[in-house]
């Protein structure tokens, strides 16, 4: 009997967008029937800097643009740009913009712990009257403890975020909430993870990698069709993302329905050659083997 054995999934860092002529050729087939499930690891994609919105306090938003913009061409130079425009600021929302700039160049290098402490920092030198400008900041704190491995510390900022929440804008709150739920999953509350994952569809429904996440827990759950739904979902958002082409062909395989699994996994690697995700991707495509041959058809074996 034959057996496919799917090895953890890795836990990238950093998305990566592919490039917008490449075809999208994701599997969303028709839901399966309930089989077996794979324990995969909730995907941990996005970094801050990825995900993060870019709007700066008041007054601010030409160099925190100019910030970010110099430090996507040259991230050492930008890095320092950002420290000593942090050092020079004097008013709040000068030193609210900057340390923004800061940490979202931390957390694209890689430095969550840093980048976390900087977007703390922010929130706390924001006006106290105004408690839902400071959501956007504890999220992005939240997020990069969450990439730093400390998922206790990261649903303490987005509990505190969650306090403030009245007035902030509905997809900060509903891309959080998915990154709540990602908090709860490690710490094994999954019983709160459901209603964070249905609050974040309910806020933010075209929120592509909460779809994703939704469908890799049902899948870890054996349900196989709830897991087929979301990930349909996932790809009609975000049809270019690898992670959801990966997710959608094991969803297919563990289904019994290897042909779907295949395309998506060749998907992958069509969509994001050279990733993490087009690894895993050819990792199981070899465990799948070779495309069965077609039939020779009956009026061509008779002829001589």
């Amino acid at each position: 009997m034959f057996i496919f054995a799917l090895p953890d999934l890795p836990l990238p860092i950093l998305a990566r967008d592919p490039a917008p002529d490449r075809a999208a050729l994701m599997q969303v087939g028709p839901n399966p029937s309930p089989r077996g499930a794979s324990p995969l690891p909730i995907p941990r994609r996005r970094a801050p800097a990825d995900t993060a919105p870019t709007t700066a306090p008041a007054r601010q938003p030409g160099r925190l643009t100019q910030c970010l913009a110099a430090a996507k061409t040259d991230p050492a130079a930008g890095l320092a740009a950002a420290r000593a425009w942090l050092a020079e600021s004097i008013a709040a929302d000068a030193r609210v913009a900057a340390r923004q700039c800061l940490g979202l160049i931390l957390a694209g290098q890689g430095d969550f712990a840093a980048a976390e402490s900087t977007f703390a920092a922010s929130a706390a030198d924001m006006a106290a009257g105004l408690p839902a400008a400071k959501v956007p900041m504890l999220a992005l704190a939240g997020s990069s403890a969450l990439h730093a491995g400390s998922a206790e510390r990261a649903l303490g900022w987005f509990d505190q975020a969650l306090a403030l929440k009245e007035g902030a804008d509905p997809a900060t709150l509903g891309t959080m909430q998915a990154d709540r739920a990602r908090a709860l999953v490690a710490l094994g509350r999954m019983d709160e993870a459901g209603p964070a994952l249905a609050e974040a569809h309910r806020l933010a429904p075209d929120h592509a990698e909460g779809w994703l996440l939704s469908a890799t827990l049902a899948r870890r759950a054996k349900d196989l069709v709830q897991a087929q739904h979301d990930i349909e979902i996932a790809a009609r958002l975000d049809p270019r993302d690898p992670a959801i082409g990966l997710e959608a062909g094991v969803i297919a395989v563990l289904d019994g329905r290897d042909e779907p699994a295949r395309r998506s996994w060749e998907s992958v690697i069509t969509l994001a050659p050279g990733s993490d995700e087009a690894e895993a991707a050819q990792n199981y495509l070899d465990q799948l083997g070779p495309k069965p041959a077609s039939p020779v058809p009956a009026a061509a074996e008779k002829r001589p």
